[in-house]
C-alpha cells in the first residue's frame, strides 16, 4: 500500500499507463500529478516505456529528462510502443497486481497496438479502462489513425475528457459512452515562488511589453501566424519583445526569417528545463497560443498556475479554456491582423493587471484533487456489482 494512502484505500488498486519520469514534457507531468493525487484514494502503480516514440516519429533532441523530479509511487519501464513481446510482458505484470481499474493517457493512436495489447487480457477479466483523452482526433492525421482509435476505444471503458471539442469527438466515435467532463488541473508545481515579476524580467534582460510563445513548434500550432501579427505590433509598439521558448520540431530558418523581419523577437530552440519555466511565465505579459487546430493544451494551464493572461484562437477546445476579457482574449487563427488587433490592445488596456483576480479565482476548480475525484468516481460507475480491488 501507498504510504499515503488513506485508511481503507488497499481495497482500491489503479494501475496506471503512459509515460512517466524519465520521459520528459506535459504528459508525463499530468500522468505523474494525477497518480500522486490517486493516492489519497486507492493504491497507484505504473508502468511507464522502455522506448516511447521511435527516432522516426521524434525530431528533437532528447525524449528524456533525468532531472525531473520521479513519481511518488512504484513506476515500472517495460513497454516499448513497437515491441509486440513488451506488451505481453506489461499485460502479465499488469495481471500479476490485478488492480481493479488501469488509467492511460491518450493523445495519439499510434499508441493503439500497445496499449490496447497490454490491458486487452485484464479487461477481459474484469478490470476497467479508463481513458484520459488529450486528443481523439489528431492534429496532424495519417492513414492509421481512426483504425488504430476504434482499436483503443474497443478495449476501454471510460472516458475523462476535458472539453467540448473532445467531448464532441467522443460522442462521435463512441455515442453513448461513460465520461466525466473534467477541467483540466493547473500545473502549480511550476510555481517556486523563486520569481516575482520584476526577478523574472532582470533575470532574463526583458523590459516592456512581453508576449511568450512557449513549447514545442510544429505546423499546427500557428507560429507563423504569430511572428506575422508581431510585425504589426512592434511597428505600433517598438518597445515590446516576444519570447519563442520552445524546441523546433519544423525547420527552423523560415520561422527565424520571419522572427528578424517582424523585430523584437527572441527565440530558445531548445527544450526548456522545469527550472526555467517559472521566470518566462513570471516575465510574460500575456501567453499566446495561435494554434491553427487544437482540443486543449497544457501550456494554458501553466501559464494561469504562474499568473499569466492568455491570447488563444478560437479552435477545437482552446477557446473555452478562455473567459473572455477577464483571463484573457480570443480571436480566429490563421488571421495576423485579427491577432495583431488584439494584442495591441491587450497591451495599450494594461490587461494584465485587471485579469489577475479572475485567474487567482481559477485555481480551486482546476486541481489534480478533483481530477482524481472524478476519476475514482468514474471508475465506480463502471463497477457498480463487482467493487474494484
Amino acid at each position: 500500500m501507498s504510504p499515503s494512502a488513506a485508511p481503507g484505500a488497499h481495497a482500491r488498486r489503479i494501475a496506471l499507463v503512459g509515460p512517466l519520469h524519465p520521459w520528459r514534457g506535459g504528459l508525463a507531468q499530468y500522468l505523474q500529478l494525477l497518480g500522486e493525487a490517486l493516492e489519497s484514494h486507492a493504491e497507484v502503480r505504473a508502468v511507464t516505456f522502455t522506448r516511447q516514440y521511435p527516432r522516426i516519429f521524434f525530431p528533437g533532441t532528447s525524449q528524456r529528462d533525468d532531472a525531473a523530479p520521479r513519481p511518488r509511487f512504484p513506476t515500472a519501464a517495460l513497454l516499448d510502443s513497437i515491441g509486440p513481446s513488451s506488451w505481453r510482458r506489461t499485460a502479465a505484470h499488469l495481471e500479476r497486481w490485478a488492480p481493479g481499474a488501469v488509467v492511460l493517457k491518450w493523445w495519439m493512436p499510434f499508441f493503439a497496438p500497445a496499449f490496447a495489447s497490454a490491458v486487452g487480457p485484464l479487461r477481459r477479466r474484469g478490470t476497467r479502462v479508463v481513458l484520459v483523452c488529450d486528443n481523439l482526433i489528431a492534429h496532424e492525421p495519417r492513414l492509421y489513425d481512426r483504425p488504430f482509435t476504434d482499436w483503443m476505444l474497443r478495449n476501454s471503458d471510460g472516458y475523462l475528457v476535458m472539453s467540448d471539442s473532445v467531448e464532441r469527438d467522443l460522442d462521435t466515435l463512441k455515442p453513448g459512452a461513460p465520461r466525466r467532463r473534467v477541467p483540466h488541473p493547473f500545473y502549480a508545481q511550476f510555481d517556486r515562488g523563486r520569481h516575482t515579476r520584476d526577478s523574472a524580467r532582470a533575470a532574463l534582460g526583458l523590459s516592456g511589453d512581453v508576449a511568450l510563445f512557449f513549447g514545442y513548434v510544429r505546423a499546427y500550432k500557428g507560429l507563423d501566424t504569430l511572428l506575422a501579427a508581431w510585425k504589426r505590433v512592434h511597428a505600433e509598439r517598438p518597445g515590446a519583445t516576444l519570447v519563442v521558448a520552445g524546441e523546433f520540431y519544423e525547420k527552423p530558418e523560415r520561422y527565424e526569417a520571419l522572427a528578424r523581419e517582424a523585430g523584437g523577437v527572441r527565440i530558445l530552440n531548445r527544450y526548456i528545463a522545469d527550472d526555467e519555466v517559472e521566470a518566462l511565465f513570471r516575465a510574460a505579459d500575456v501567453t499566446v497560443l495561435p494554434y491553427r487546430a487544437g482540443t486543449q493544451s497544457g501550456v494554458t494551464h501553466v501559464a494561469y498556475a504562474l499568473g499569466s493572461p492568455v491570447i488563444a484562437t478560437r479552435v477545437g477546445g482552446l477557446g473555452e479554456t478562455v473567459v473572455e476579457g477577464e483571463t484573457g482574449l480570443t480571436c480566429p487563427p490563421d488571421d495576423p491582423g485579427a491577432l495583431a488587433r488584439v494584442l495591441v490592445r491587450f497591451f495599450a488596456e494594461g490587461l494584465r493587471e485587471r485579469m489577475a483576480g479572475p485567474i487567482a479565482s481559477l485555481r480551486a476548480r482546476h486541481s489534480w484533487e478533483a481530477l482524481a475525484r472524478s476519476t475514482v468516481e468514474l471508475v465506480d460507475e463502471l463497477s457498480p456489482k463487482r467493487g474494484w480491488a
